[in-house]
């Protein structure tokens, strides 16, 4: 069993879920990319409750890209934005 769950949105966006709650990474469908932060960038834009998860959310989503052939791009610039956290 996977530690993260991710979905398309319809604006882009890649919806993330964790044991914590959710957030949003970029996910342009021109070809299908999704900018993930670097860990650098993920420990200053993430979620607390997904800081530390690092290791456990880029190898997942790597996995996920290659499923479905998605670009993976770590970037610097690339935050985690619209977290919200479960009740």
């Amino acid at each position: 069993m996977t530690t993260f769950q991710f979905q398309p949105r319809w604006k882009e966006e890649l919806v993330c879920t964790g044991p914590g709650g959710e957030f949003v990474l970029d996910f342009p469908m021109g070809v299908p990319t999704v900018y993930v932060p670097t860990e650098h960038a993920w420990a200053q834009s993430a979620p607390a409750w997904a800081r530390d998860l690092w290791p456990v959310f880029k190898a997942e989503l790597e996995a996920w890209c290659q499923a479905r052939d998605v670009q993976f791009f770590l970037d610097g610039s690339a935050k985690c934005y619209g977290a919200t956290a479960k009740a």
